[in-house]
């Protein structure tokens, strides 16, 4: 897939994406965002895929929104264009975030604005020392559409949240590891290597054992504790006639490593 704006390679059960325009910081033009949901389309079709890696060439993870655009749609086309525009990238956002697979971002240099907002929609968070992460739409009297004022409280505390989108600063890795927002930092060298090896460990589980944990983890802190845990009660009766649950069991009484289909 050379020379276009996203590229995709499935390793080990791994489908690594790789943000491919460097020229302009990975921007999160319409082009781009529209080979990521054909992407993910094919991901969610694809049972040989049981984790995704996002990545970003060049500098960055990705600089945002794509705002030449976004100035271009509110002089020319008016502001139900640029809305358009900005729903389209929520929805792909969410189709990412709702993958019934791990997802997990490798961040390598900046991920800023919807950079930030499309690291949010991921489960795990591998990060370069180098990288540096924020909010940042304040710096152009932008406001955040892609979902971060909803995600981004959940993920650390309300207030760093909050300094984060007001401050519009880029924090260092090590920072928002710190605030638990990155899982964990590594030296920029090893990005790949680590987030592989993550990625590899996850993709040898049951892939239907983690889509059943992942859609519990979507659903929860909307309930009470105690209505959140019987949801897990709902899904295990879900997956209990699995032949992925037989396997893990018999392979533990066989003191066996397990080998997961999905079914």
């Amino acid at each position: 897939m050379s020379g276009e704006l996203v590229r995709v390679e499935v390793k080990s059960s791994v489908a690594w994406l790789v943000l491919n325009s460097p020229e302009n910081m990975n921007a999160l033009s319409r082009g781009l965002l529209e080979q990521i949901e054909r992407a993910f389309i094919r991901f969610e079709a694809d049972a040989d895929v049981r984790c995704v890696v996002i990545t970003g060439s060049g500098r960055a993870f990705s600089a945002g929104g794509d705002l030449l655009g976004f100035r271009e749609d509110l002089t020319e086309h008016g502001v139900e264009t640029l809305i358009e525009r900005l729903d389209y990238a929520q929805r792909i956002f969410n189709r990412i975030e709702a993958l019934p697979k791990p997802v997990i971002a490798a961040v390598n240099g900046y991920a800023i604005a919807g950079g930030l907002e499309l690291l949010l929609c991921c489960d795990i968070v591998i990060a370069a020392a180098s990288a540096r992460i924020g909010d940042g739409h304040a710096r152009y009297g932008i406001i955040p559409a892609g979902g971060a004022t909803a995600r981004l409280p959940r993920k650390i505390a309300p207030n760093r949240a909050n300094l984060m989108f007001y401050s519009a600063d880029y924090f260092p890795a090590e920072t928002l590891e710190a605030w638990g927002l990155v899982n964990q930092v590594v030296p920029d060298e090893q990005l790949l290597e680590a987030t592989a090896t993550h990625a590899e460990r996850i993709a040898r589980h049951s892939p239907l054992g983690l889509a059943h944990v992942k859609r519990i983890l979507g659903g929860g802190g909307r309930q009470t504790p105690a209505e959140d845990a019987k949801a897990e009660i709902e899904a295990f009766r879900q997956y209990a006639e699995s032949n992925d649950l037989a396997e893990g069991l018999a392979a533990f009484g066989e003191k066996q490593k397990p080998t997961f289909t999905g079914q």
